[in-house]
């Protein structure tokens, strides 16, 4: 449940690794576009374990900047965990994700926040309407998009996009972790943060560097993403998905056993030769449908055991309380 109040108006975090060349200008362009706002504000730069020169930039960044803050992995753990430890260490009233990489643009900011105070927005999620990435790149993330809206519901171009703001109860009711990061908006639904929007954001070229994603991540979406669909629709009562399963597939495989002995009674009882009933492949699908049926049963009666025994089976998000 949600327990920390906000005590600034701004929280800006930003995962890296390996990105020390890109950090001096985005931090210099944070400013000029925080400083005008009048608010009180932290940027918080996230450490993934970066093998070059980044978090000494960010220490010396910081020692300049006292809205600059730091955090640092002692290796390399995803950008999941990076936003996680982020979400709780901010402070502010809204919170603003975004990358390192300057591909993200800190001018979106200010109209990002707006319409997390102004028209109500639980989450803002950015589209890169136009992208400069490679075909290699863009063409799966549209896969994966197309797919997310499909299964989630939710109406947003890129789910995967790093500009993101929340309010600050979002971040602080909602479990980041794996390669969860890019389905930020389905687990803050799943929360009860229905109020999720998307603005059209300006993406750059990328400056400096290269990219730090490789194919594997697109494997990993994927799996990530039937995990998530599976904990919002079935995590607390799994015996609904796999208990309708396995009776389904059990009593398929009963019937059609019930239909071959029926049959060879049949063929017996008018003295007509009866075929073995081994020597037909039906049989044999029964009585796997049967065993696999009977597993998948039994599956969904031992998880809801474990479910009934989780710690936090009870705890719900609580909006109000008078």
């Amino acid at each position: 449940m949600y327990k920390n109040p906000a005590t600034l108006d701004l929280s800006v975090i930003v995962p890296l690794f390996n990105e020390e060349e890109s950090l001096p200008e985005l931090t210099a362009w944070l400013l000029k576009v925080l400083g005008p706002l009048k608010l009180s504000f932290e940027i918080l730069m996230v450490d993934d374990g970066s093998r070059d020169g980044s978090w000494q930039v960010v220490q010396k960044l910081a020692k300049n900047i006292p809205q600059l803050r730091g955090l640092r992995f002692r290796r390399n753990y995803g950008k999941s965990a990076a936003l996680h430890c982020g979400f709780s260490e901010a402070k502010g009233a809204v919170v603003i994700t975004m990358d390192a990489d300057l591909q993200d643009s800190p001018d979106e900011i200010p109209e990002l926040r707006r319409m997390i105070m102004e028209e109500g927005y639980d989450l803002v999620s950015g589209w890169k309407k136009k992208r400069y990435d490679p075909l290699g790149k863009t063409i799966p993330s549209r896969l994966f998009n197309r797919t997310a809206r499909a299964v989630s519901g939710i109406k947003l171009h890129d789910f995967n996009c790093g500009l993101k703001a929340y309010r600050h109860e979002v971040v602080k009711n909602i479990e980041v972790y794996g390669e969860m990061h890019r389905y930020i908006p389905i687990l803050a639904k799943r929360a009860g943060f229905g109020r999720i929007g998307e603005k059209v954001v300006r993406h750059r070229e990328r400056k400096y560097g290269t990219t730090k994603f490789g194919i594997e991540r697109f494997i990993k979406g994927f799996l990530d993403l039937l995990s998530v669909m599976f904990i919002s629709k079935f995590g607390h009562r799994p015996m609904h998905l796999f208990g309708s399963l396995g009776t389904l597939t059990f009593v398929i495989g009963f019937f059609s056993a019930l239909w071959l002995g029926l049959r060879k009674l049949w063929y017996v009882s008018h003295q007509v030769e009866a075929p073995l009933i081994t020597t037909s492949p039906y049989f044999y699908i029964s009585l796997t449908c049967m065993i696999l049926g009977t597993q998948l049963f039994m599956t969904g009666f031992v998880a809801e055991l474990v479910g009934r025994i989780r710690p936090d089976r009870n705890q719900y998000q609580i909006e109000e309380k008078f």
